[in-house]
């Protein structure tokens, strides 16, 4: 009587779940690897402001600028900043772009960062008109003195309508 031996195993049998698990470990060392890089590449400068729009800077008018802080959803501390732009000029304005400075209690820069609180996807700033804005911080350093922060027009842009 002949007896039946169990089948041999040819090589070494790697189950699916473990080549999509490794495949998985590589595509996300691979995104972090890519993220990180992006993060210290060093940005493009913004142009400089001109001189004609230094010259129209004396028609803008920041107010009743305040400052409030809230958790957000996520427990993450916010930061806000309100306030008003008015247009006292003559011209229309596309994109009014400002500086916002915060200072460590030892007057240290810990944070700079340029936003827009007028652009044409939120509507151009007309002659005589005051705008809302409102602008979150979630990155602001601990070292931060908890004033509000300096505010700088950096960047005008006039429209072209009228």
């Amino acid at each position: 009587m002949a007896s039946k031996a169990a089948p041999e195993k040819d090589g070494l049998a790697i189950p699916i779940s473990a080549i999509i698990l490794v495949l998985v470990a590589i595509l996300g060392v691979g995104l972090f690897l890519f993220l990180e890089s992006e993060a210290k590449r060093p940005r493009a400068t913004p142009p400089p402001i001109t001189s004609e729009a230094k010259a129209y800077v004396r028609n803008l008018k920041l107010m009743e600028v305040a400052m409030k802080a809230h958790e957000s959803y996520l427990k993450q501390s916010v930061v806000e900043i309100v306030g008003k732009i008015a247009n006292q000029g003559d011209r229309a304005l596309g994109l009014v772009e400002i500086n916002c400075v915060f200072y460590d209690a030892y007057g240290q820069v810990v944070l700079r960062e340029r936003v827009s609180i007028v652009s044409r996807k939120m509507g151009n700033l007309a002659p005589g008109e005051i705008k809302n804005f409102r602008l979150a911080f979630d990155n602001i350093p601990e070292s931060w003195n908890q004033d509000v922060p300096q505010l700088v027009i950096a960047g005008i842009d006039f429209s072209s309508q009228t």
